[in-house]
């Protein structure tokens, strides 16, 4: 039923994905202006709040309910090839690890707007959407792709990429002691290079997934991640260097011994 509401939807697939490659640079210039309203900035103005644990599902949860639908309903002939059924595993790994572990994990978090879980919502949809149809169903690899240097290094950059965004948020989450408050310096870890590890972590992990792909949709996703955690890195950085009297001034932004 669901393949013949899709039909050949590959000329749709392409449009979404270039559709993500104009918007992400329109965000990255906004963002810059207007940070991004959650987490610790996030405000009342921006729409209802909701609890941070109930938003993370909410909106991270398409990227586990449409491949379930579209593994259950839509054709997936190229699932046969193992460098497809992979890169399908490793999206659906990250979307496992932060829908039903990170957002549990979550240690007093501020509650995030309606409208800020609404487009994230939204783009977790189409981004799905875009990634699992086209690895399902159109992607076709060369000959020997999975043995590939391109697809190893990208997927062993995928799972440092993880690494590091796991290990980040842990050292976030452990940064106060139970009944403390006020901001503290992260230390360890990637901290120690950058101000947002976490961040960089997951810039890392979805360039490793463009590059074993090495398709346009998954390019979009990359180029997404980069123009929405950037501008973020930075006002990050920017408000412990406010907040904060002894923040290491040599600490970079976002990219080791760059920025």
């Amino acid at each position: 039923m669901l393949e013949t509401l899709l039909g050949d939807d590959r000329e749709l697939l392409k449009r979404i994905s270039i559709f993500f490659h104009i918007w992400a640079v329109i965000t990255f210039v906004v963002l810059f202006l207007i940070p991004a309203p959650y987490g610790r900035y996030s405000s009342r103005v921006w729409g209802y709040l909701i609890n941070c644990k109930v938003a993370w599902v909410v909106q991270e949860s398409p990227c586990l309910w449409l491949p379930a639908c579209l593994f259950l309903f839509a054709d997936s002939p190229q699932l046969k090839e193992w460098p497809n059924r992979i890169l399908v595993c490793l999206f659906l790994l990250h979307y496992f690890q932060r829908t039903c572990i990170f957002s549990v994990l979550i240690r007093g978090g501020k509650p995030s707007p309606l409208s800020t879980v609404s487009l994230a919502f939204i783009f977790c949809f189409f981004n799905s959407y875009i990634q699992v149809r086209s690895l399902m169903k159109y992607s076709i690899f060369p000959p020997n792709w999975l043995y590939s240097f391109q697809f190893i290094t990208g997927c062993i950059l995928f799972f440092i990429g993880m690494a590091i965004n796991i290990h980040s948020d842990h050292i976030l989450r452990t940064l106060r002691k139970p009944n403390e408050t006020g901001y503290k310096i992260p230390q360890g870890g990637m901290f120690k290079y950058v101000t947002a590890a976490n961040l960089f972590g997951e810039i890392v992990e979805w360039c490793g997934f463009a590059i074993a792909c090495w398709s346009l949709h998954a390019s979009a996703f990359a180029l997404s991640t980069f123009c929405v955690l950037i501008p973020r890195s930075y006002t990050h950085h920017k408000f412990y260097l406010q907040k904060l009297d002894n923040y290491p001034k040599t600490r970079k932004i976002a990219i080791p011994f760059i920025w």
